[in-house]
């Protein structure tokens, strides 16, 4: 028998609690080794050091999703600012649902729980990034009400670029 959304419930990670913090390291790692998280898996660095970062970090949150005592699925979140509606907006940099727990309603639960804390912390919108060929990634989004950007349609649509330091 399947599972469904009830079964899921989401919290906002303490990154300083053993459990959670492990959790959330294995998923991430789970997310690195996918080719659309890169196909590494995560550094040495990252392992001993990002859950400290990340606690020390303005703004920082994230959604870790369990089934039972399972983490299934993790969303980091930052907060950042939008300059045209002079409010805060929350980015979603990170969307890992585990390979064994897919179609379940698992990024919905995590997205309904980063919309009520974007809510309560006065945000005016949630942005996130998605790879042109992640098809199932973006189904999920567009079901959760996330959808590509234009100001001006003659213009296209916004791009995701990066430069590294």
């Amino acid at each position: 028998m399947g599972s469904s959304e009830n079964d899921i419930v989401t919290v906002i990670a303490d990154y300083r609690d053993s459990k959670q913090g492990a959790d959330l390291l294995a998923l991430l790692n789970e997310y690195a080794l996918d080719p659309c998280g890169g196909g590494e898996p995560l550094s040495e660095i990252c392992n001993e050091q990002l859950l400290a970062r990340l606690a020390e970090f303005p703004g920082a949150f994230s959604i870790l999703a369990y089934r039972g005592e399972q983490a299934v699925g993790l969303t980091n979140c930052f907060m950042g600012f939008s300059t045209f509606a002079c409010k805060p907006l929350v980015n979603i940099h990170d969307v890992v649902v585990s390979a064994s727990a897919r179609g379940a309603g698992i990024c919905t639960k995590m997205f309904e729980h980063v919309v009520a804390e974007a809510k309560a912390r006065g945000c005016t919108k949630i942005t996130l990034e998605v790879l042109e060929k992640n098809l199932p990634a973006q189904a999920a989004y567009r079901k959760c009400g996330f959808k590509p950007y234009a100001l001006d349609e003659e213009f296209g649509q916004a791009e995701f670029w990066q430069r590294y330091l």
